[in-house]
């Protein structure tokens, strides 16, 4: 499966969801197994070490309201993480801002020979409120 950035317009008409679905297939049994447990430590790890890094707090510029966030972690979503290709899975994060506000955001990591690495982080909610939504076309998950 292709995740893509820009809207596709097709003649399918397709429900939008909250985050993409796990997936249908099974890994082949040679390839290393990716957990949902080792997800949500690499994200959890990911996460603190840059707080560590940073008086404590992560931090996240968002670019739409043009405000920095100081961020904590409050939870790595488990149900909501899945495989979206060969290397790379999807997880959903919520963390809380200094002043109180609780954002969610969706964590993208790809398996490389050294692990789990983050590639992307996208700013989903904030406070309950979706800025964007999950839909399937064709195969190919795009953010509407």
């Amino acid at each position: 499966m292709v995740i893509a950035g820009a809207m596709l317009i097709l003649p399918v008409r397709v429900q939008a969801q909250e985050h993409p679905e796990h997936p249908k297939e099974k890994k082949a049994e040679s390839e290393p197994a990716i957990t949902t447990e080792s997800l949500a430590e690499a994200i959890s790890g990911y996460i603190n070490k840059d707080a560590s890094l940073k008086g404590g707090y992560f931090f996240f510029y968002d670019q739409k309201t043009k405000t920095p966030l100081l961020l904590t972690l409050e939870k790595v979503h488990k149900d909501k993480l899945a495989r979206i290709s060969e290397d790379t899975y999807f997880a959903c994060t919520d963390l809380k801002e200094k002043g109180g506000k609780t954002y969610d955001f969706d964590f993208f990591m790809q398996s490389t020979d050294s692990g789990l690495e983050v590639t992307e982080i996208i700013l989903h909610k904030e406070n309950g409120k979706p800025r964007y939504k999950w839909m399937e076309e064709n195969g190919i998950w795009i953010k509407k």
